[in-house]
């Protein structure tokens, strides 16, 4: 004959469920970086393009990375990142311009 469980033991027991502790993954800036030879306006097409800004919007970006050397497109997870950095890369060498888009933790 199997013996019950004795259900008594558990009684005593205050179990308390454990709250997950989850990170949010990093978020990673995705830029682009000057050069002399690339036309603005293909820039502020590459930023409309693959990053959804409106004509204005872009025109800001684009001057921006223009006199200062680098400017910020958007931050996203890792892998649209990545993405988007090898989109533009190879947007940029399709239409042989040497227009560097790259990205870093945020």
């Amino acid at each position: 004959m199997a013996q019950q469980p004795d259900h008594r033991l558990r009684d005593d027991l205050a179990v308390e469920e454990a709250k997950p502790r989850l990170k949010r993954p990093p978020l990673y800036k995705v830029f682009l970086l000057n050069d002399d030879f690339t036309p603005m306006e293909f820039v502020v097409d590459i930023l409309k393009i693959f990053f959804g800004m409106d004509e204005e919007r872009a025109t800001q970006v684009m001057l921006h990375v223009h006199t200062k050397g680098i400017g910020v497109c958007g931050v996203y997870s890792r892998d649209i990142a990545e993405t988007k950095v090898r989109q533009v890369n190879d947007f940029s060498r399709q239409h042989q311009h040497p227009l560097l888009c790259d990205m870093e933790e945020a």
